[in-house]
C-alpha cells in the first residue's frame, strides 16, 4: 500500500507525490511524515507500516525538489524560484488537510526527520490549530557561527554562480565533514547509519544523495534560524506534545547536543510538554539504524498516549 504513489494538486502549484498507509484496526490518529534532505517518501515504508499496524493512518509526501514531486519551478534539488519555504510548508498543509478530511475528526500528529523536522516545526508554527503533536528527530537548529558563514558562503556563491546551481562549497563543510567524523568510515555516507545495508541501500537509491542546488541550502538556513527564534516557538500552544529525538553519534547534530540544546529553547519559550530521547550508540537516521525497533517502540508509546490523553480532555 505504501508504496503506491498517488498524486495531489498543491496550492502552491507543485503536484505533490504522495503515499499512505492505512490503520489496521481501531483507528486512533493521522501521523504525517515530513523526510530529510536528498531522500523521499518511500523510505519510510517500515515505519509507516509499524505505526499503521498500531491505529495510526500513515501519510507521507515527497518535498519539492525530491523524489517525484513535479512543479514548474522546483526542479531536482531546489523548492522553488522564490518563497521556498514558504512553499514547502504549504505542501506540508495541504497534506495534513486531505488527510483531515478523509479522516474527520481524528487528530494528527506531524513527524519530521533532520530537513523534515525543520519544515514540521515551521509547519506547526504556521498552522498552529492544526496538529495535536509534533516530533522531529535528527535536526539541528543551531549551526552558530558556522551557519552563518555558511549563509554568507551561499550569498556569494548565488551572486557569482546564480541559485540553481549545485553549492561547491556547503557539501565539504557538511556532509564530508560528517562522513570523516566517523572513525574507520568506509562509504561516505557512513555518519547516516551503522546498518551496512541501510547505507548501501541509500548509495543504489537514484532518488537519494543527489547535489543540491545554492538556493534550497539558503533555504534551509531559513527554515533553521526562523522556525527555532524565540517569535515563531512562541506561536506554539505551549502545552502542544512535542517529542525531539537525537542519535549520540550523529555527527550532524554534534552528537545530539544540539537535540538537548533545542529541548531547552522550547522550555525557555514557554512550551511545557517537551519529550527527549537521545539514542546514545546512534547516527543521523535513527528510523534506518542497528537498534532502530527501540526508537520505533518508544515513539509508539508517546503517541498512543497523546491521542489518549486528547481522548480525555
Amino acid at each position: 500500500m505504501f508504496q503506491e504513489v498517488k498524486a495531489l494538486q498543491s496550492p502552491t502549484g507543485a503536484t505533490l507525490a504522495w503515499r499512505s498507509e492505512p490503520a489496521v484496526g481501531p483507528e486512533m490518529s493521522i501521523l504525517q511524515i515530513s523526510h530529510g534532505l536528498a531522500e523521499h517518501s518511500a523510505r519510510y515504508g517500515r515505519f509507516a507500516h509499524f505505526m499503521s499496524q498500531r491505529g495510526f493512518h500513515v501519510y507521507a509526501h515527497d518535498h519539492r525538489g525530491h523524489g517525484v514531486t513535479q512543479s514548474s519551478d522546483a526542479p531536482f534539488g531546489r523548492y522553488a524560484g522564490s518563497g521556498g519555504p514558504e512553499k514547502v510548508v504549504e505542501d506540508v498543509r495541504a497534506v495534513t488537510e486531505m488527510a483531515k478530511a478523509l479522516h474527520p475528526g481524528l487528530p494528527v500528529i506531524l513527524f519530521g526527520h533532520s530537513m523534515g523536522g525543520l519544515i514540521a516545526l515551521n509547519a506547526a508554527e504556521t498552522h498552529p490549530t492544526l496538529y495535536d503533536g509534533l516530533a522531529v528527530w535528527n535536526s539541528n537548529f543551531n549551526p552558530g557561527l558556522a551557519g552563518r558563514a555558511g549563509q554568507f558562503i551561499l550569498k556569494v556563491e548565488r551572486m557569482l554562480k546564480g541559485s540553481d546551481v549545485p553549492s561547491a562549497i556547503l557539501p565539504p563543510l557538511t556532509f564530508s565533514t560528517w562522513a570523516k567524523a566517523i572513525p574507520n568510515h568506509k562509504t561516505q555516507s557512513d555518519w547516516l547509519s551503522r546498518d551496512d545495508r541501510e547505507v548501501a541501500a541509500y548509495i543504489a537509491d537514484p532518488l537519494c544523495g543527489f547535489d543540491t542546488s545554492v538556493s534550497l541550502w539558503i533555504d534551509l538556513f531559513a527554515l533553521t534560524y526562523g522556525g527555532a527564534s524565540s517569535e515563531r516557538l512562541r506561536r506554539l500552544p505551549s502545552a502542544l506534545p512535542i517529542h525531539l529525538v537525537g542519535g549520540g553519534q550523529d555527527p550532524a547534530t554534534n552528537g545530539a547536543r544540539e537535540t538537548s540544546w533545542f529541548a531547552q529553547r522550547m522550555k525557555r519559550y514557554g512550551l511545557t510538554n517537551v519529550t527527549t530521547r537521545i539514542y546514545p550508540e546512534m547516527r543521523h537516521e535513527t528510523l534506518n539504524e542497528i537498534g532502530r525497533e527501540v526508537p520505533m517502540r518508544d515513539f509508539a508509546n508517546w503517541s498512543t498516549a497523546v491521542v489518549d490523553t486528547r481522548r480525555k480532555a
